[in-house]
């Protein structure tokens, strides 16, 4: 299933692994395959387009980056069950690293997908190398959460035009100048058959209600045993991530480095690439040198954790 069809000027995905239950997972790649490889999981309701600037970053200064769709966003399968949970979404994350040929990569994941790698290397069911977690830690703040919210519930129906979908995005994101072409926007939307245009979402993957207090509990744990290199970024003008969420997980890992991106607000990537790019590069240049000593696994990954499902979601 999906959302309609892909509108013209949507680039087709380099690459295709298979997820948990045969899920398709689509995804891109940048750089030389022989090059450390770094993992970037984006955000609910965003695709792997969101990474393609910091890819490309990372690809030239001789890493191997691969950005895939969660199921349920951009080119991958929707799942059939309609479950978009964490515990799932680290699984397929486990797939997608076993289809790479089992590398110890370097996980960088923004807001659900920061939660998804910080379960994933806290929980030993991906052994990784470093971790860089974007504007997202156990405690979040409610307004960004709200308005995250109020932003995909709106206009279930679909979208009448382009325009409409760019007024949106806009109202969104104030501090963003709206694009005067709307081309770029054709990779967030479907057109269905009654001619509306639609997010390219699984309308199923929705804001719900959920039990934060036993999502932070179980962050906050995954925090405590992280024992790799670790990085969390903050946008300086996130309403999500506050500077009291961003120093009370320092708290919780203490070895880990920290970077307020100013200007930038929840989509950090997005909104100061460059700043961000530069900032994982150098910190991975000191965690993971390109042409350094490969780091020998410290034991295995536990197969399987059953936990609590859910987490918050970007947008587009």
């Amino acid at each position: 299933m999906s959302a309609g069809a892909r509108l013209a000027g949507t680039p087709d995905p380099m690459h295709f692994w298979t997820g948990v239950g045969g899920i398709r997972i689509a995804g891109d790649a940048w750089g030389d395959p022989s090059g450390p490889l770094v993992l970037l999981q984006h955000g609910g309701g965003q695709t792997r387009h969101a990474w393609k600037g910091a890819g490309e970053l990372l690809g030239a200064a001789g890493y191997y980056a691969i950005a895939f769709d969660a199921r349920g966003h951009g080119d991958s399968d929707w799942a059939p069950d309609g479950l978009y949970g964490q515990d799932v979404m680290v699984e397929d994350l486990r797939c997608v690293v076993s289809a790479l040929g089992g590398r110890r990569p370097v996980l960088v994941g923004a807001s659900m997908g920061g939660g998804t790698s910080l379960v994933a290397v806290g929980e030993d069911r991906v052994d990784a190398t470093a971790l860089v977690m974007v504007d997202i830690a156990p405690r979040i703040e409610m307004e960004g959460i709200n308005k995250i919210q109020a932003f995909m519930s709106q206009k279930p129906e679909g979208f009448s035009s382009l325009e409409e979908v760019a007024e949106a995005i806009g109202n969104y994101q104030p501090h963003r100048k709206r694009p005067r072409n709307l081309d770029g926007l054709a990779k967030n939307v479907r057109l269905g058959a009654d001619g509306k245009y639609c997010w390219h979402w699984d309308p199923r993957f929705r804001p719900a209600k959920r039990d934060l207090e036993k999502r932070r509990e179980r962050l906050e744990a995954c925090s405590r045993r992280l024992a790799l290199p670790t990085l969390l970024v903050r946008g300086g003008l996130s309403d999500v991530l506050s500077e009291e969420g961003a120093q009370e997980f320092l708290r919780l890992c203490p070895h880990a480095e920290y970077v307020n991106v100013t200007g930038a607000a929840h989509m950090v990537a997005g909104d100061r690439n460059d700043s961000f790019g530069n900032a994982v590069i150098e910190f991975l240049a000191r965690a993971v040198p390109v042409g350094g000593e490969p780091v020998q696994p410290a034991h295995e990954p536990h197969p399987h954790h059953e936990g609590p499902e859910g987490d918050i979601v970007d947008v587009p």
